[in-house]
């Protein structure tokens, strides 16, 4: 099993010893490396890079959002902190994951596969699959076979880079294709479908709960943006009693 190498930054030493034994504990995690403040984290990244940062957000001199912001594109974070209030900021940044403190190892052990889950997919051929549309259906191009996916099966898109992943009601495995969020907004209806945040298009009509401007699909949860979010709350003040 290739191991994603990872560093952790946070000036306060009990929530940095827990990270580090969170990850001690992940088989497909290897720590480098493990800062108190950031300043000598950014001057060990700029020596060598890493798949995952864990970043503290509250920190002196450097916050974790300005940290996150000088990094090069080869790093993914996921911020930890006890502050919730950071979180649509961070997902603008393109941190994998927002974990908020006190950290129990079953929330970090959630976030670790959703990040090895990310790299893994990095490697899948993106060159063999595309996506159309039909009235109330999609077909879909990926892994050498064509899907045709029901609109009223659609959790969500998530965006990947350079591909997609589907979630759907009907599976707990997401299909993943080759597309751009920009595509496949322009071809669904909008009546049905909105994006709420530049990784995310979600269907309306599977939206059950909302909390904090995070939308619950399972037991994921989907930030709303605030480049999207007088959209949404719009769609929500419609039909509100």
């Amino acid at each position: 099993m290739n191991k994603l190498t990872c560093i952790a930054i946070d000036d306060e030493p009990l929530a940095l010893d827990l990270i580090v034994s969170h990850i001690s504990k992940t088989p497909f995690l290897e720590l480098l490396a493990q800062f108190d403040n950031p300043i000598d984290a950014m001057e060990y990244l700029q020596k060598r890079s890493v798949d995952l940062i864990y970043l503290d957000i509250k920190m002196p001199d450097l916050t974790g959002v300005e940290f996150a912001r000088l990094l090069r594109d080869d790093s993914r974070v996921i911020f930890t902190t006890a502050y919730d209030k950071y979180a649509a900021e961070g997902f603008q940044l393109h941190a994998l994951d927002y974990l908020l403190k006190p950290i129990s190892y079953e929330v970090f052990m959630e976030s670790a596969r959703y990040a090895k889950e990310y790299y893994d997919l990095r490697q899948v051929d993106p060159t063999n699959s595309d996506i159309s549309r039909g009235e109330e259906y999609l077909f879909i191009k990926a892994d050498y076979q064509t899907h045709r996916i029901d609109y009223r099966d659609i959790l969500y898109f998530e965006g990947l880079k350079d591909y997609v992943k589907l979630h759907t009601i009907k599976s707990t495995v997401p299909i993943v294709f080759h597309a751009t969020m920009k595509s496949i907004e322009a071809k669904l209806p909008s009546k049905r479908f909105m994006r709420v945040h530049r990784s995310f298009i979600v269907s309306l009509e599977k939206i059950k709960t909302i909390e904090r401007d995070r939308i619950l699909f399972l037991n994921r949860r989907i930030p709303v943006s605030k480049q999207y979010k007088p959209s949404f709350d719009e769609f929500i003040k419609k039909r509100y009693l």
